[in-house]
Protein backbone atom coordinates (compact mmCIF):
# COMPACT_ATOMS: atom_id res chain seq x y z
CA UNK A 1 0.00 0.00 0.00
CA UNK A 2 1.01 3.84 -0.59
CA UNK A 3 -0.56 5.63 2.42
CA UNK A 4 -0.13 9.64 2.39
CA UNK A 5 -1.00 12.13 4.10
CA UNK A 6 -2.69 15.18 2.58
CA UNK A 7 -4.35 18.38 2.64
CA UNK A 8 -7.66 19.42 1.17
CA UNK A 9 -8.67 22.74 -0.30
CA UNK A 10 -10.23 23.53 2.85
CA UNK A 11 -7.60 23.14 4.86
CA UNK A 12 -8.35 19.94 6.47
CA UNK A 13 -5.94 17.22 6.74
CA UNK A 14 -6.65 13.63 6.38
CA UNK A 15 -4.90 10.34 5.36
CA UNK A 16 -5.65 7.71 3.06
CA UNK A 17 -4.13 5.03 0.34
CA UNK A 18 -2.73 6.07 -3.02
CA UNK A 19 -4.82 3.56 -5.91
CA UNK A 20 -4.58 2.94 -9.26
CA UNK A 21 -2.53 4.31 -12.07
CA UNK A 22 -4.27 7.40 -11.97
CA UNK A 23 -3.46 8.93 -9.15
CA UNK A 24 -6.61 8.84 -6.80
CA UNK A 25 -6.49 8.61 -2.64
CA UNK A 26 -8.80 7.42 -0.64
CA UNK A 27 -9.97 8.94 2.43
CA UNK A 28 -9.52 7.16 5.77
CA UNK A 29 -9.58 9.90 8.70
CA UNK A 30 -8.46 12.52 9.91
CA UNK A 31 -5.02 13.78 10.86
CA UNK A 32 -1.91 12.21 9.52
CA UNK A 33 -1.08 8.72 9.70
CA UNK A 34 -0.16 8.56 13.00
CA UNK A 35 -3.52 7.28 13.23
CA UNK A 36 -2.97 4.11 11.50
CA UNK A 37 0.96 3.36 11.77
CA UNK A 38 0.54 0.61 14.67
CA UNK A 39 -2.12 -1.09 13.10
CA UNK A 40 -0.56 -1.16 8.86
CA UNK A 41 -1.74 -4.91 8.43
CA UNK A 42 -5.15 -3.70 9.31
CA UNK A 43 -5.69 -0.52 7.21
CA UNK A 44 -9.28 -0.87 5.37
CA UNK A 45 -9.72 -0.16 2.08
CA UNK A 46 -11.59 3.52 1.35
CA UNK A 47 -13.62 4.12 -2.22
CA UNK A 48 -11.43 6.51 -4.24
CA UNK A 49 -12.33 10.32 -2.86
CA UNK A 50 -9.73 12.25 -4.90
CA UNK A 51 -7.34 13.41 -7.86
CA UNK A 52 -4.17 13.94 -6.76
CA UNK A 53 -4.29 16.81 -8.04
CA UNK A 54 -7.15 18.14 -6.28
CA UNK A 55 -5.37 18.18 -2.58
CA UNK A 56 -1.61 18.52 -1.53
CA UNK A 57 0.60 16.02 -0.17
CA UNK A 58 2.24 16.80 3.24
CA UNK A 59 4.80 14.78 5.12
CA UNK A 60 3.47 11.34 5.60
CA UNK A 61 4.01 11.94 9.44
CA UNK A 62 3.80 15.85 10.47
CA UNK A 63 5.45 15.48 13.95
CA UNK A 64 6.92 11.76 14.40
CA UNK A 65 7.58 10.71 18.08
CA UNK A 66 11.06 10.48 17.19
CA UNK A 67 13.34 11.48 14.73
CA UNK A 68 16.29 9.77 14.81
CA UNK A 69 19.13 9.98 12.01
CA UNK A 70 22.56 8.04 11.84
CA UNK A 71 25.46 9.80 10.00
CA UNK A 72 28.77 7.86 7.84
CA UNK A 73 26.83 5.14 6.97
CA UNK A 74 28.04 5.22 3.89
CA UNK A 75 31.83 4.43 3.19
CA UNK A 76 32.26 6.44 0.22
CA UNK A 77 30.82 9.50 1.82
CA UNK A 78 33.10 9.09 5.05
CA UNK A 79 35.92 8.75 2.57
CA UNK A 80 34.88 12.33 0.56
CA UNK A 81 34.59 14.23 3.71
CA UNK A 82 37.75 12.97 5.03
CA UNK A 83 37.14 10.52 7.33
CA UNK A 84 38.95 6.84 7.85
CA UNK A 85 38.13 3.75 6.55
CA UNK A 86 35.28 2.57 9.23
CA UNK A 87 35.57 -1.16 10.95
CA UNK A 88 32.05 -1.58 11.65
CA UNK A 89 33.26 -4.60 14.26
CA UNK A 90 34.87 -2.17 15.73
CA UNK A 91 32.06 0.99 16.17
CA UNK A 92 28.49 0.93 17.08
CA UNK A 93 25.68 2.86 14.56
CA UNK A 94 26.70 7.17 15.01
CA UNK A 95 22.71 7.90 15.74
CA UNK A 96 21.48 11.19 16.11
CA UNK A 97 17.91 12.81 17.29
CA UNK A 98 16.46 15.84 14.75
CA UNK A 99 13.06 17.57 16.23
CA UNK A 100 9.82 17.46 15.06
CA UNK A 101 9.74 21.20 14.30
CA UNK A 102 12.75 19.69 11.12
CA UNK A 103 10.03 17.94 9.54
CA UNK A 104 9.08 19.47 6.34
CA UNK A 105 7.06 17.89 3.42
CA UNK A 106 6.98 17.14 -0.48
CA UNK A 107 6.90 20.39 -2.15
CA UNK A 108 7.50 22.68 0.88
CA UNK A 109 9.69 25.32 0.54
CA UNK A 110 13.22 25.35 2.79
CA UNK A 111 14.24 28.46 4.00
CA UNK A 112 17.92 28.82 4.37
CA UNK A 113 18.92 29.97 8.17
CA UNK A 114 20.26 33.15 8.82
CA UNK A 115 22.96 31.16 11.26
CA UNK A 116 24.27 29.30 8.30
CA UNK A 117 25.66 30.41 4.63
CA UNK A 118 26.69 26.57 3.99
CA UNK A 119 23.59 24.49 3.43
CA UNK A 120 23.85 21.06 2.30
CA UNK A 121 21.67 17.65 1.21
CA UNK A 122 21.63 14.34 2.03
CA UNK A 123 19.27 11.79 0.46
CA UNK A 124 17.93 8.91 2.66
CA UNK A 125 16.22 5.95 2.73
CA UNK A 126 13.81 6.14 5.45
CA UNK A 127 12.48 3.14 7.72
CA UNK A 128 9.24 4.26 9.66
CA UNK A 129 8.55 1.88 12.88
CA UNK A 130 5.21 0.12 12.20
CA UNK A 131 5.56 -1.70 15.98
CA UNK A 132 7.51 -0.81 18.42
CA UNK A 133 9.76 -2.67 21.06
CA UNK A 134 12.59 -2.56 23.22
CA UNK A 135 16.01 -4.57 22.83
CA UNK A 136 15.01 -5.74 19.82
CA UNK A 137 16.95 -8.80 18.42
CA UNK A 138 18.45 -8.16 14.77
CA UNK A 139 16.74 -11.25 13.38
CA UNK A 140 13.29 -9.68 13.85
CA UNK A 141 13.86 -6.33 13.49
CA UNK A 142 12.21 -5.77 9.94
CA UNK A 143 9.40 -6.89 11.33
CA UNK A 144 8.93 -3.90 13.08
CA UNK A 145 9.66 -1.94 10.58
CA UNK A 146 5.82 -0.70 9.05
CA UNK A 147 6.93 1.27 6.04
CA UNK A 148 9.54 3.27 3.91
CA UNK A 149 9.44 6.99 2.63
CA UNK A 150 12.04 9.40 1.40
CA UNK A 151 14.08 11.41 3.62
CA UNK A 152 16.35 14.41 2.99
CA UNK A 153 18.51 14.84 5.55
CA UNK A 154 19.22 19.13 4.81
CA UNK A 155 22.04 19.77 6.88
CA UNK A 156 23.99 23.54 7.69
CA UNK A 157 27.65 22.37 7.58
CA UNK A 158 28.68 25.62 9.45
CA UNK A 159 27.62 27.86 12.03
CA UNK A 160 27.71 31.76 12.29
CA UNK A 161 26.21 33.11 15.85
CA UNK A 162 27.51 36.29 15.27
CA UNK A 163 30.55 36.17 17.49
CA UNK A 164 33.74 34.85 17.14
CA UNK A 165 34.28 31.03 18.51
CA UNK A 166 37.36 28.67 18.81
CA UNK A 167 35.69 26.28 15.83
CA UNK A 168 38.86 24.37 15.85
CA UNK A 169 37.53 22.92 19.52
CA UNK A 170 36.57 19.29 19.25
CA UNK A 171 33.76 20.47 21.30
CA UNK A 172 32.54 22.78 19.24
CA UNK A 173 33.10 21.83 16.27
CA UNK A 174 30.74 18.44 17.37
CA UNK A 175 28.03 21.01 18.18
CA UNK A 176 28.40 23.35 15.42
CA UNK A 177 27.69 20.13 13.37
CA UNK A 178 24.87 18.70 15.23
CA UNK A 179 23.29 22.44 15.34
CA UNK A 180 23.46 22.29 11.88
CA UNK A 181 20.58 19.21 11.48
CA UNK A 182 18.07 20.66 14.04
CA UNK A 183 16.54 23.58 11.53
CA UNK A 184 13.37 23.65 10.60
CA UNK A 185 12.35 22.15 7.73
CA UNK A 186 15.78 20.46 7.52
CA UNK A 187 14.24 16.99 8.10
CA UNK A 188 12.11 16.41 4.63
CA UNK A 189 9.79 13.43 4.24
CA UNK A 190 7.94 11.95 1.87
CA UNK A 191 6.49 11.56 -0.27
CA UNK A 192 4.26 9.22 0.91
CA UNK A 193 4.45 6.00 3.29
CA UNK A 194 4.96 2.48 1.07
CA UNK A 195 4.15 -0.81 3.44
CA UNK A 196 6.90 -2.73 4.20
CA UNK A 197 5.29 -5.91 2.59
CA UNK A 198 6.11 -3.63 -0.77
CA UNK A 199 9.70 -3.36 -0.31
CA UNK A 200 11.00 -6.62 0.42
CA UNK A 201 14.73 -6.71 0.45
CA UNK A 202 15.17 -2.77 1.68
CA UNK A 203 19.00 -3.12 0.70
CA UNK A 204 18.10 -3.35 -2.73
CA UNK A 205 17.18 0.29 -3.70
CA UNK A 206 19.01 3.06 -5.69
CA UNK A 207 19.23 6.03 -3.79
CA UNK A 208 19.73 9.30 -6.33
CA UNK A 209 19.47 13.21 -5.72
CA UNK A 210 19.76 15.87 -7.92
CA UNK A 211 19.50 19.50 -7.69
CA UNK A 212 18.11 21.78 -10.66
CA UNK A 213 17.95 18.44 -12.62
CA UNK A 214 22.17 17.85 -12.09
CA UNK A 215 22.34 14.19 -10.69
CA UNK A 216 24.46 15.07 -6.95
CA UNK A 217 24.28 11.85 -5.38
CA UNK A 218 23.88 8.46 -6.82
CA UNK A 219 24.28 5.23 -4.73
CA UNK A 220 21.83 2.14 -3.51
CA UNK A 221 21.03 0.99 -0.07
CA UNK A 222 23.73 -2.54 0.00
CA UNK A 223 26.43 0.07 0.68
CA UNK A 224 25.40 1.11 3.81
CA UNK A 225 27.67 0.29 6.81
CA UNK A 226 24.81 -0.75 8.90
CA UNK A 227 21.87 -2.00 7.39
CA UNK A 228 18.31 -1.39 8.16
CA UNK A 229 17.44 -3.99 10.63
CA UNK A 230 21.46 -3.15 12.31
CA UNK A 231 19.94 0.41 13.03
CA UNK A 232 16.71 -0.47 14.40
CA UNK A 233 18.26 -3.39 16.17
CA UNK A 234 20.81 -0.66 17.78
CA UNK A 235 18.15 2.10 18.12
CA UNK A 236 15.86 -0.30 20.43
CA UNK A 237 19.08 -0.82 22.61
CA UNK A 238 18.87 2.82 23.70
CA UNK A 239 15.50 3.95 23.81
CA UNK A 240 12.11 2.10 23.58
CA UNK A 241 11.24 2.12 19.76
CA UNK A 242 6.99 3.41 19.26
CA UNK A 243 4.87 3.25 16.09
CA UNK A 244 5.70 6.17 14.20
CA UNK A 245 9.03 6.50 14.76
CA UNK A 246 10.91 7.24 11.45
CA UNK A 247 15.19 6.64 11.18
CA UNK A 248 17.01 8.04 8.66
CA UNK A 249 19.40 5.62 7.51
CA UNK A 250 22.17 7.79 6.60
CA UNK A 251 23.14 9.21 2.89
CA UNK A 252 25.70 7.73 -0.32
CA UNK A 253 28.43 10.38 -1.53
CA UNK A 254 27.80 13.04 -3.41
CA UNK A 255 27.01 16.18 -0.71
CA UNK A 256 28.01 19.64 -1.41
CA UNK A 257 30.60 19.76 1.38
CA UNK A 258 32.75 17.57 -1.14
CA UNK A 259 32.88 20.15 -3.32
CA UNK A 260 32.82 23.32 -1.46
CA UNK A 261 29.28 24.00 -3.71
CA UNK A 262 25.83 25.00 -1.22
CA UNK A 263 22.50 25.11 -1.75
CA UNK A 264 21.11 29.08 -2.62
CA UNK A 265 17.53 30.32 -2.81
CA UNK A 266 15.05 29.11 -6.02
CA UNK A 267 17.22 25.54 -5.84
CA UNK A 268 15.11 22.83 -5.96
CA UNK A 269 16.02 19.23 -4.85
CA UNK A 270 14.54 15.79 -5.90
CA UNK A 271 15.58 12.35 -4.76
CA UNK A 272 14.10 9.23 -5.79
CA UNK A 273 14.28 6.09 -4.13
CA UNK A 274 13.16 3.06 -6.06
CA UNK A 275 9.82 1.76 -5.93
CA UNK A 276 9.41 4.67 -2.87
CA UNK A 277 8.34 7.90 -5.42
CA UNK A 278 10.30 11.33 -5.55
CA UNK A 279 11.16 14.10 -3.30
CA UNK A 280 10.79 17.39 -4.47
CA UNK A 281 11.66 20.81 -2.03
CA UNK A 282 12.61 24.23 -3.39
CA UNK A 283 14.84 26.10 -1.21
CA UNK A 284 13.91 29.57 -0.69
Amino acid sequence: MKLATYRLPDGRVRHGEIVGAGGRVTDLGPGDLSAVIGALGAVPSGEPAHDLDDVTLLAPLLRPGKVLAVAANYQEHVTETGGDPIDKSRISPRLFLKPATSVSGPGEEIALPSVSPSVDWEAELVAVIGRGGKDIQVEDALDHVGGYTIGNDVSARTMDYGHERDTADSAVAFFDWLNGKWLDGFAALGPYLVTADEVPDPQKLDVVLDVNGRVRQRGDTGQMIFNVAELVAFASRLMTLEPGDVIYTGTPSGVGVASGEFLSAGDEMTVRVTGLGSLVNRVR
